[in-house]
């Protein structure tokens, strides 16, 4: 009995894929793009002479560019995830990216597998679409938790900076330089944006927006509120604080509880999908007397259609606000 190696090269294509697109964006950007860089992008930017309103600007445009570009079709399914993760790639370079990987990916299939063209076709435009979508889509996720995760150290600095008697915008200067990536680039565009008389209030209401996050709509409605009725920034960001730190904590208290229950959802969801492809590993034969009753392809659809749906509830069970 022979064993196929097909599904291993897919599989191995696909990392492929998304080890290309991180070199190329690594590649293209510098060691500065990288979130585990000590070093702020923003202030190696400027380290290397770069004027400050030029950095603002650039800085900006990439954290903007993909929403704004949510009218290409179909790319308004990768936007929202890009502009959270802040990809410098424009949307045309990353729709050229998708075409440029898939291309490669049916290069790598044709020659390392004997699949159909019409299948090579779609494998290689899945894996090069669903590859940069994974990408992105993974750096959205560890960019927002990483802020999730420094934000009460920024506003614990920034409190400390208020009682010694700074002013708020120094506060955020202390913090965009002080703190690493992510947050520290988010906090030294807003500090440019005040120097140049932009409202700071504004400025991280933006922010928030745009990284759509809780506990930074939070921070920016307690500074409005300050600043148009007055009182003591510092005791009342002391207590935002203690309440980002408290739902952070029940957060992942309550990952950790509902960690059972999805991966139950994942694994019986993918237990039918695995059994299939080994079965037609270790036996291509076992199907063809069924592959020809009426019923079989209904019978595939439904089964299809109970295991998304088994995912989509167990994923409303289990997703629960904090």
């Amino acid at each position: 009995m022979s064993i196929s190696i097909e599904p291993l090269i897919y599989g191995l294509i696909f990392f492929g894929v998304l080890v290309l697109v991180e070199g190329l964006y690594l590649t293209v950007f510098g060691r500065s793009i990288s979130l585990n860089n000590r070093v702020n992008r923003r202030l190696e930017m400027l380290g290397k002479g770069a004027h400050r309103e030029e950095v603002m600007e650039t800085l900006r445009k990439e954290m903007q560019q993909h929403m704004n570009s949510r009218s290409i079709p179909l790319y308004s399914l990768l936007a929202h995830r890009a502009q959270k993760a802040a990809i410098a790639f424009t949307p045309v370079q990353l729709i050229m990216i998708m075409g440029g990987v898939s291309v490669i990916s049916f290069l790598g299939l044709t020659i390392g597998t004997a699949t159909e063209t019409p299948m090579r076709a779609l494998l290689s435009v899945g894996m090069g679409v669903g590859g940069v979508y994974f990408w992105v889509n993974s750096k959205a996720k560890k960019r927002i938790g990483m802020i999730e995760e420094q934000l009460p150290d920024a506003v614990e600095l920034m409190v400390r900076s208020l009682r010694v008697g700074h002013p708020f915008s120094s506060a955020i200067q202390i913090v965009a330089k002080e703190v690493a990536d992510p947050l520290a680039t988010e906090f030294g565009i807003i500090a440019d944006e005040a120097a140049y008389g932009r409202d700071i209030g504004d400025a991280l209401k933006d922010m928030a927006e745009r990284l759509d996050l809780q506990d930074l709509r939070f921070l920016s409605v307690a500074v409005t509120i300050q600043q148009q009725s007055g009182g003591n920034l510092a005791e009342i960001l002391a207590g935002l604080s203690r309440v980002i730190r408290a739902r952070f904590r029940l957060f992942r208290r309550v990952k950790a509880i509902t960690a059972e229950a999805k991966w139950s959802g994942k694994f019986l969801s993918a237990f039918p999908i695995v059994a299939l492809i080994m079965i037609n590993l270790l036996d291509p034969n076992y199907y063809d007397n069924v592959l020809d009753h009426p019923w079989f392809i209904p019978a595939c659809i439904g089964v299809g259609l109970f295991l998304t749906a088994n995912l989509i509830v167990m994923r409303i069970l289990t997703d629960i606000k904090v």
